[in-house]
């Protein structure tokens, strides 16, 4: 029976968080109700607070939502990433921005980074770092890799150079989605121009 409540749970919260990304896609985040959200959702509106305290933290959900399936798809590249590491780190990149808009628009990236930096404190404030801090490591994450195949310099401090790389990538996606005219290729381009010069001053290893 417990499994059961847990399924049925489980599946009340993915009806109502996909509904709310067809909703936001479609009518933009603004104009969208929580009358509407439980009406596609087909639950009630109570049972939507019961989930989610805001609109807005059904919104972070959703970001959630995105960046744990790219972390998860990024994983996979720095398990086994291309042998150049200014290529590695164009892949990883390109990895987070190709996913960046399967669930959230541009105006929902906008609205969630919104409700991050005005109100950093609160939990979903809090999430949204949290979300960026995951992404930030896995970049050194794989700086680490090539660390431990023996291609980059050990004395690289992988953590650092990640933030620097991952702030760079996000400053970039910033400009993205706050220019409706930016399409992905010219996002993919820009980030090409700003990390190989990064990844040509990678110091590498020492021949063995």
């Amino acid at each position: 029976m417990t499994k059961l409540r847990e399924r049925q749970k489980a599946d009340r919260e993915r009806r109502i968080l996909s509904a709310a990304v067809h909703k936001f896609r479609a009518e933009g985040y603004k104009r969208v109700r929580i009358e509407d959200l439980a009406d596609a959702a087909d639950v009630s509106v109570g049972t939507v607070y019961n989930y989610y305290g805001t609109k807005g933290d059904i919104l972070i959900a959703a970001v959630a939502m995105e960046v744990e399936e790219v972390l998860a798809e990024g994983q996979n590249l720095v398990a086994d990433p291309p042998k150049d590491p200014g290529d590695a780190l164009l892949a990883l990149t390109f990895c987070y921005y190709d996913h960046s808009l399967n669930y959230l628009t541009k105006e929902m990236w906008r609205r969630a980074m919104g409700l991050a930096i005005e109100a950093p404190d609160t939990p979903n404030g809090r999430r949204y770092s949290e979300l960026d801090a995951k992404l930030a490591q896995q970049v050194g994450d794989l700086v680490k890799q090539f660390q431990n195949n023996g291609i980059l310099s050990p004395d690289i401090d992988a953590v650092a150079l990640g933030r620097v790389i991952f702030n760079n990538l996000n400053q970039l996606f910033i400009a993205f989605v706050t220019n409706e005219a930016m399409t992905l290729d010219d996002l993919r381009d820009e980030a090409k121009l700003l990390t190989t010069p990064i990844a040509t001053l990678l110091p590498r290893a020492d021949p063995a």
